[in-house]
Protein backbone atom coordinates (compact mmCIF):
# COMPACT_ATOMS: atom_id res chain seq x y z
CA UNK A 1 0.00 0.00 0.00
CA UNK A 2 2.70 2.44 0.66
CA UNK A 3 4.33 1.65 -3.20
CA UNK A 4 0.86 2.60 -4.42
CA UNK A 5 0.89 5.79 -2.23
CA UNK A 6 4.35 6.67 -3.21
CA UNK A 7 3.14 6.15 -7.04
CA UNK A 8 0.48 8.29 -6.31
CA UNK A 9 2.24 10.88 -5.02
CA UNK A 10 4.12 11.00 -8.35
CA UNK A 11 1.48 10.88 -10.70
CA UNK A 12 0.14 13.46 -9.14
CA UNK A 13 3.41 15.74 -8.98
CA UNK A 14 3.41 15.22 -12.73
CA UNK A 15 6.55 12.83 -12.60
CA UNK A 16 4.96 9.50 -13.62
CA UNK A 17 4.95 8.36 -17.17
CA UNK A 18 1.95 7.74 -18.44
CA UNK A 19 1.44 3.64 -19.17
CA UNK A 20 -1.65 1.76 -19.99
CA UNK A 21 -3.19 -1.93 -19.74
CA UNK A 22 0.43 -3.95 -19.84
CA UNK A 23 -0.85 -6.72 -18.20
CA UNK A 24 -3.84 -7.88 -20.23
CA UNK A 25 -4.58 -8.80 -23.53
CA UNK A 26 -7.75 -10.71 -23.49
CA UNK A 27 -11.17 -8.83 -23.63
CA UNK A 28 -12.95 -11.21 -22.51
CA UNK A 29 -11.11 -11.55 -19.14
CA UNK A 30 -11.41 -8.01 -18.77
CA UNK A 31 -15.00 -7.69 -18.94
CA UNK A 32 -15.50 -10.53 -16.40
CA UNK A 33 -12.96 -9.02 -14.09
CA UNK A 34 -15.13 -5.96 -14.27
CA UNK A 35 -18.78 -8.10 -13.77
CA UNK A 36 -17.40 -9.97 -10.93
CA UNK A 37 -14.86 -7.59 -9.09
CA UNK A 38 -15.55 -3.50 -9.81
CA UNK A 39 -19.25 -3.59 -10.44
CA UNK A 40 -20.58 -6.81 -8.43
CA UNK A 41 -21.85 -4.16 -5.76
CA UNK A 42 -22.62 -1.00 -7.95
CA UNK A 43 -24.50 -2.75 -11.03
CA UNK A 44 -25.29 0.41 -13.01
CA UNK A 45 -24.98 1.32 -17.03
CA UNK A 46 -22.97 4.20 -17.62
CA UNK A 47 -25.58 6.11 -19.72
CA UNK A 48 -28.88 5.48 -18.60
CA UNK A 49 -28.33 4.70 -14.55
CA UNK A 50 -30.14 1.22 -15.64
CA UNK A 51 -29.77 -1.77 -12.91
CA UNK A 52 -28.86 -4.83 -14.19
CA UNK A 53 -28.28 -8.44 -12.46
CA UNK A 54 -25.26 -10.89 -12.43
CA UNK A 55 -26.74 -12.55 -16.03
CA UNK A 56 -26.74 -8.81 -17.67
CA UNK A 57 -30.48 -8.35 -17.92
CA UNK A 58 -31.71 -4.66 -17.28
CA UNK A 59 -34.30 -3.31 -15.22
CA UNK A 60 -35.84 -1.64 -17.49
CA UNK A 61 -36.59 2.40 -16.48
CA UNK A 62 -40.60 2.45 -17.05
CA UNK A 63 -39.87 5.67 -18.68
CA UNK A 64 -37.57 4.62 -21.53
CA UNK A 65 -39.27 4.10 -24.76
CA UNK A 66 -37.88 2.49 -28.05
CA UNK A 67 -39.07 2.03 -30.94
CA UNK A 68 -35.48 -0.03 -31.83
CA UNK A 69 -33.57 -2.43 -31.10
CA UNK A 70 -36.26 -3.63 -28.07
CA UNK A 71 -34.70 -6.78 -27.63
CA UNK A 72 -31.62 -5.74 -26.68
CA UNK A 73 -33.22 -3.01 -24.30
CA UNK A 74 -33.56 -5.66 -21.80
CA UNK A 75 -29.86 -6.48 -21.89
CA UNK A 76 -26.46 -4.98 -20.53
CA UNK A 77 -23.36 -4.98 -22.69
CA UNK A 78 -19.73 -4.08 -21.79
CA UNK A 79 -18.79 -1.01 -24.20
CA UNK A 80 -16.27 1.12 -25.05
CA UNK A 81 -16.57 4.47 -24.51
CA UNK A 82 -13.75 5.70 -26.88
CA UNK A 83 -15.06 2.98 -29.47
CA UNK A 84 -13.00 0.77 -30.70
CA UNK A 85 -13.11 1.77 -34.59
CA UNK A 86 -11.77 4.81 -33.29
CA UNK A 87 -8.32 3.54 -32.47
CA UNK A 88 -8.32 0.57 -33.92
CA UNK A 89 -8.12 2.30 -37.74
CA UNK A 90 -4.94 3.32 -36.49
CA UNK A 91 -3.84 -0.11 -36.99
CA UNK A 92 -2.83 -1.49 -40.47
CA UNK A 93 -4.13 -4.94 -39.97
CA UNK A 94 -8.01 -3.15 -39.02
CA UNK A 95 -7.25 -1.04 -41.90
CA UNK A 96 -5.75 -3.35 -45.19
CA UNK A 97 -5.70 -7.09 -43.00
CA UNK A 98 -2.40 -9.00 -42.88
CA UNK A 99 -1.19 -12.16 -44.56
CA UNK A 100 -1.91 -13.82 -40.93
CA UNK A 101 -5.71 -13.34 -41.50
CA UNK A 102 -7.30 -15.84 -43.68
CA UNK A 103 -10.50 -17.67 -42.66
CA UNK A 104 -10.46 -21.38 -42.76
CA UNK A 105 -11.89 -21.25 -46.31
CA UNK A 106 -9.25 -19.07 -47.29
CA UNK A 107 -10.23 -15.90 -47.62
CA UNK A 108 -8.74 -12.80 -46.26
CA UNK A 109 -10.11 -10.59 -43.58
CA UNK A 110 -9.12 -7.37 -42.08
CA UNK A 111 -10.90 -4.82 -38.98
CA UNK A 112 -11.16 -5.42 -35.82
CA UNK A 113 -10.98 -9.28 -36.27
CA UNK A 114 -7.53 -9.14 -37.57
CA UNK A 115 -6.50 -6.45 -35.15
CA UNK A 116 -7.14 -8.50 -32.24
CA UNK A 117 -5.64 -11.88 -34.01
CA UNK A 118 -2.35 -10.10 -34.81
CA UNK A 119 -1.66 -7.16 -33.22
CA UNK A 120 -0.36 -7.48 -28.94
CA UNK A 121 -0.56 -3.51 -28.63
CA UNK A 122 -4.40 -3.40 -29.87
CA UNK A 123 -5.32 -6.34 -27.75
CA UNK A 124 -3.92 -4.48 -24.82
CA UNK A 125 -6.03 -1.01 -25.71
CA UNK A 126 -9.16 -2.80 -26.69
CA UNK A 127 -9.15 -5.20 -23.11
CA UNK A 128 -8.01 -1.60 -20.80
CA UNK A 129 -10.68 -1.62 -18.63
CA UNK A 130 -10.42 2.19 -17.93
CA UNK A 131 -12.26 2.34 -20.95
CA UNK A 132 -14.94 -0.51 -20.69
CA UNK A 133 -18.43 0.68 -19.13
CA UNK A 134 -21.66 -0.89 -19.07
CA UNK A 135 -24.54 0.15 -21.10
CA UNK A 136 -28.01 -0.82 -21.99
CA UNK A 137 -27.59 -2.78 -25.53
CA UNK A 138 -29.72 -0.51 -27.44
CA UNK A 139 -28.15 2.97 -26.17
CA UNK A 140 -24.84 1.42 -27.31
CA UNK A 141 -26.37 0.53 -30.74
CA UNK A 142 -27.92 3.95 -31.01
CA UNK A 143 -24.76 5.63 -30.08
CA UNK A 144 -22.12 3.60 -32.65
CA UNK A 145 -18.99 4.90 -32.75
CA UNK A 146 -19.76 8.44 -33.36
CA UNK A 147 -17.55 11.09 -31.46
CA UNK A 148 -19.61 12.97 -29.29
CA UNK A 149 -20.87 16.40 -29.44
CA UNK A 150 -23.26 18.86 -27.91
CA UNK A 151 -26.79 18.97 -30.47
CA UNK A 152 -29.12 21.33 -29.00
CA UNK A 153 -31.80 21.06 -31.03
CA UNK A 154 -31.91 17.43 -30.81
CA UNK A 155 -34.10 15.15 -28.83
CA UNK A 156 -33.63 11.81 -27.68
CA UNK A 157 -35.59 9.05 -28.69
CA UNK A 158 -35.41 6.96 -25.70
CA UNK A 159 -36.75 9.61 -23.53
CA UNK A 160 -35.95 9.06 -19.89
CA UNK A 161 -32.31 8.16 -21.05
CA UNK A 162 -30.84 11.49 -22.64
CA UNK A 163 -29.25 10.13 -25.55
CA UNK A 164 -29.37 12.07 -28.34
CA UNK A 165 -28.39 11.64 -31.94
CA UNK A 166 -27.98 13.59 -34.95
CA UNK A 167 -25.50 13.97 -38.19
CA UNK A 168 -23.27 10.85 -36.72
CA UNK A 169 -22.71 12.55 -33.73
CA UNK A 170 -23.88 11.73 -29.86
CA UNK A 171 -24.78 14.29 -26.91
CA UNK A 172 -24.81 11.35 -23.82
CA UNK A 173 -26.77 12.44 -20.74
CA UNK A 174 -25.30 14.55 -18.47
CA UNK A 175 -24.56 12.27 -15.59
CA UNK A 176 -21.98 10.58 -17.83
CA UNK A 177 -20.09 13.65 -19.43
CA UNK A 178 -17.20 13.87 -16.62
CA UNK A 179 -16.65 9.98 -16.97
CA UNK A 180 -16.47 10.09 -20.49
CA UNK A 181 -14.34 13.07 -20.45
CA UNK A 182 -11.63 11.33 -18.47
CA UNK A 183 -11.92 8.05 -20.11
CA UNK A 184 -11.50 10.15 -23.53
CA UNK A 185 -8.45 12.49 -22.05
CA UNK A 186 -6.67 9.03 -20.25
CA UNK A 187 -6.99 7.14 -24.04
CA UNK A 188 -5.38 10.41 -25.44
CA UNK A 189 -2.59 10.73 -23.47
CA UNK A 190 -2.13 7.22 -22.78
CA UNK A 191 -2.03 5.18 -26.60
CA UNK A 192 -0.01 7.00 -28.79
CA UNK A 193 -1.53 4.75 -31.56
CA UNK A 194 -4.97 7.48 -30.30
CA UNK A 195 -5.13 10.93 -30.90
CA UNK A 196 -8.07 12.97 -30.53
CA UNK A 197 -9.18 15.67 -32.79
CA UNK A 198 -8.96 19.51 -31.08
CA UNK A 199 -12.60 19.74 -31.03
CA UNK A 200 -12.97 16.67 -29.36
CA UNK A 201 -10.24 17.52 -26.91
CA UNK A 202 -11.68 20.73 -26.24
CA UNK A 203 -14.94 19.22 -25.61
CA UNK A 204 -13.66 16.60 -23.25
CA UNK A 205 -11.54 19.12 -21.20
CA UNK A 206 -14.90 21.20 -20.59
CA UNK A 207 -17.04 18.16 -19.53
CA UNK A 208 -13.55 17.62 -17.12
CA UNK A 209 -14.34 20.83 -16.04
CA UNK A 210 -17.82 20.99 -15.46
CA UNK A 211 -18.43 17.61 -14.11
CA UNK A 212 -16.12 16.24 -10.98
CA UNK A 213 -15.24 12.91 -10.29
CA UNK A 214 -17.68 10.78 -7.79
CA UNK A 215 -16.58 8.78 -5.06
CA UNK A 216 -17.67 5.75 -6.99
CA UNK A 217 -15.40 7.12 -9.78
CA UNK A 218 -12.21 7.15 -7.86
CA UNK A 219 -13.10 3.73 -6.26
CA UNK A 220 -13.76 2.11 -9.65
CA UNK A 221 -10.15 3.66 -10.92
CA UNK A 222 -8.30 2.20 -7.50
CA UNK A 223 -10.23 -1.12 -7.89
CA UNK A 224 -9.29 -1.21 -11.84
CA UNK A 225 -5.48 -0.52 -10.88
CA UNK A 226 -5.48 -3.32 -8.50
CA UNK A 227 -6.66 -5.52 -11.01
CA UNK A 228 -4.59 -4.31 -14.40
CA UNK A 229 -1.62 -2.63 -12.73
CA UNK A 230 -1.93 0.84 -13.91
CA UNK A 231 -4.80 3.41 -13.33
CA UNK A 232 -6.75 6.43 -15.05
CA UNK A 233 -4.11 9.15 -14.06
CA UNK A 234 -6.64 11.77 -14.90
CA UNK A 235 -8.81 10.51 -12.37
CA UNK A 236 -6.44 9.68 -9.81
CA UNK A 237 -5.55 13.53 -9.77
CA UNK A 238 -8.66 14.69 -9.41
CA UNK A 239 -9.47 12.46 -6.98
CA UNK A 240 -6.92 13.49 -4.45
CA UNK A 241 -8.13 17.24 -5.37
CA UNK A 242 -11.52 15.57 -4.10
CA UNK A 243 -9.96 14.12 -1.08
CA UNK A 244 -7.86 16.88 -0.15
Amino acid sequence: MNSIFSIILLCFSGSCIAAGNETNQSFSKAKKDLEQTVYQDHRETIYCAAVFDNKKNIAVPVDLKTEKHKTQAKQMEWVHVVPAENFGRSFSEWRSGNRGCVDRKGMSFKGRKCAEKINTEYRYMQADMHNLFPAIDTVNVIRSNYNFAMLPAAKSELDSCDMKIDNRKAEPPISSRGRIARTYIYMDQTYPSYTMSKKQRQLMNLWDREHPVSTWECKRNRMIWELQGNPNRIVERRCLLLWM
